[in-house]
């Protein structure tokens, strides 16, 4: 049984094909998506003449001068689908891990279904100790009254820490 934080690295390809960054944002990994997309806006900038899109754009001119822009492209979908593999191999070794235990749940099943339950029938599910979610495990941010990463409302409301 594969865990459902488990992403498919094609399907991250795929969008970091369609826009530089974009399949970055699909494993949740914002900055970097965002980093990916500045350093392609900054090589189109530093690197590639302004009337030269405009040329190709009419029909004609050179295509290899979008070279530098490719391949900042090029390069972010590679990375998307390398982070991609490598947390999905991650997720099968924890599974493996968990088979070989013979445990057919682990602690984090555990309280991710506890909170599930709790938070289909309205109630609020408190942080633990470590400032992480109870229900997905992501890290959590101290002013937010819910993880950012799955929605689960969090009863103590803000933490913050001072």
């Amino acid at each position: 049984m594969s865990s459902q934080r488990e992403k498919r690295p094609w399907l991250a390809a795929f969008l970091g094909t369609l826009a530089t960054g974009l399949g970055h944002f699909y494993l949740r990994r914002w900055k970097r998506g965002l980093g990916w997309f500045a350093a392609a806006v900054a090589t189109s900038v530093l690197f590639v003449p302004p009337e030269a899109a405009r040329t190709l754009l009419d029909g004609g001119g050179d295509p290899a001068t979008l070279a530098p822009v490719l391949i900042v492209g090029v390069a972010s979908v590679a990375d998307a689908y390398v982070l991609a593999r490598s947390r999905q191999h991650r997720s099968r070794v924890a599974d493996a891990r968990r088979a070989a235990t013979g445990s057919e749940y682990s602690r984090d099943d555990v309280d991710g279904a506890a909170a599930d339950t709790a938070t289909s029938t309205g109630e609020t599910v408190t942080a633990d100790a470590e400032e992480t979610c109870p229900h997905c495990g992501k890290e959590l941010d101290p002013d937010l009254d819910f993880c950012p990463w799955c929605t689960t409302r969090l009863a103590d409301g803000p933490r913050r820490t001072e």
